[in-house]
């Protein structure tokens, strides 16, 4: 029977998988900036947009917004509606009415919406993208575009994670202006008596600092399920075949995801309410 491991050796042991877990950690972030700075160079390039790639950019783009973008943007209103005369009527009990709407509203579209509209475009759109990449890398497919001198990340990474991209700012912007609609017609009717106090109310909330957060966050948030998946499709799934290359790619895109958005929306909070 071989002797059991000392404390000092099990200490040792330990040190070891956790700086290989850190190095591993470091090196999956690491391959995640490069390829936004890849991929940001080829969106930049005007030879990304000749005939050629034209088609494909476009296919993708289409595929990713105009089946979802009604869809969720009626989801978004109903919410809204429900949520309006909840907090409405919440508020009135307690007489906080002139302040209903203004919670309501940084709620809505300052941390539901950006949010909801990026898991949204990851779970319907970008992870499905990154698992099809995930499979062209591990049946060689990608490689037989290099030797017939293609550009794999031009003509399948660089569409999918513009489509991404411009599907998340599209849902998160659509849904916001239908929330801001709806939560007046909730609130005020099908009249325009209280449309000089909604927009002073507007003004408070949207100040110029809380304007760009939301656009930086939500740019952040559409970079981030958009760049994550493609990253593990890449980089972290190399010598899987079949349905493994496509849970094991969904699933690493789920944690890293998860965890980079998370992040981006304490940093919205602190920017906002500190």
């Amino acid at each position: 029977m071989p002797a059991p491991a000392t404390p000092t050796a099990r200490h040792t042991i330990a040190n070891l998988s956790l700086l290989t877990w850190l190095g591993a950690w470091l090196r999956d972030w690491w391959q995640l900036i490069h390829l936004g700075a890849v991929l940001l160079v080829l969106a930049l390039s005007p030879s990304s947009y000749r005939a050629a790639n034209r088609p494909q950019l476009a296919r993708h783009i289409y595929n990713n917004t105009a089946p979802i973008l009604l869809g969720f943007s009626l989801v978004c209103a109903l919410i809204t509606v429900v949520l309006t005369r909840i907090v409405l009527t919440t508020a009135l009990s307690y007489g906080l009415t002139q302040y209903a709407l203004q919670v309501l509203i940084r709620v809505l579209v300052l941390e539901l919406i950006p949010l909801t509209a990026a898991l949204f475009v990851a779970l319907r759109c970008t992870i499905p993208d990154g698992a099809e990449v995930a499979a062209l890398q591990s049946s060689g497919a990608l490689d037989r575009m290099r030797a017939q001198g293609q550009e794999p990340m031009r003509a399948e990474v660089l569409p999918r994670v513009v489509a991404g991209l411009l599907a998340g700012i599209t849902l998160a912007s659509l849904s916001s202006v239908v929330a801001l609609v709806v939560a007046y017609l909730v609130g005020y009717g099908f009249t325009l008596s209280g449309l000089p106090a909604y927009t002073r109310m507007f003004g408070q909330v949207f100040s110029p600092a809380v304007c760009l957060i939301l656009v930086v966050k939500t740019v952040l948030f559409s970079m981030a399920v958009s760049l994550i998946p493609m990253a593990s499709a890449l980089y972290g799934m190399r010598g899987l075949h079949g349905q493994s290359v496509r849970t094991s790619t969904e699933m690493h895109s789920l944690v890293r995801m998860f965890a980079l958005v998370l992040l981006i929306e304490v940093a919205s909070l602190v920017g906002n309410y500190y």
